[in-house]
């Protein structure tokens, strides 16, 4: 049995058991990543092969990275949320949100390398500031009262 924490009550821990099913499966988070893998890699490799740098397929590229990292990204995200339990327990949006959070923060590096402005401080305050919008966004889930049933 898992606990999801422990909590000191005069000298004895008090462990509170966590209910598995709230958290969504990894499982159920394939066939989506699966399809944004196969198009976005799919894409990429035709946009390298037939096409040149010109405008359009470079903003194409972008769009087809963001969604081919958002597919890896997605079983991984799901994984950790499972793993790394919060409370209140992550939605299948707030998984989604996070994986398009990877999904977008590696383009946004490819595109500012592009550019030759790209260092390793900035690809670090781009990584806080996307976890921080998210802690913020987590913490305003956290925050909103809802009442318990009486069923």
């Amino acid at each position: 049995m898992k606990f999801q924490n422990r909590q000191k009550s005069k000298g004895s821990e008090l462990e509170i058991p966590m209910d598995e099913n709230q958290y969504p499966s990894v499982s159920s988070f394939i066939p989506a990543a699966i399809i944004l893998g196969v198009v976005g890699w799919c894409g990429l490799i035709v946009l390298f092969y037939y096409t040149l740098p010109t405008v359009i397929p470079r903003w194409l590229f972008f769009f087809l990275s963001v969604l081919a990292v958002t597919g890896i990204a997605l079983p991984v995200v799901a994984f950790l949320n499972r793993r790394f339990p919060s409370t209140p327990p992550p939605t299948n949006g707030v998984i989604v949100r996070q994986a398009i959070w990877v999904g977008i923060y590696i383009p946004t590096l490819l595109w500012l390398q592009i550019g030759r402005v790209l260092t390793p401080a900035l690809a670090l305050l781009l990584a806080v500031g996307l976890v921080l919008i998210e802690w913020l966004l987590r913490l305003r889930e956290k925050s909103q009262w809802k009442p318990k049933s009486e069923t």
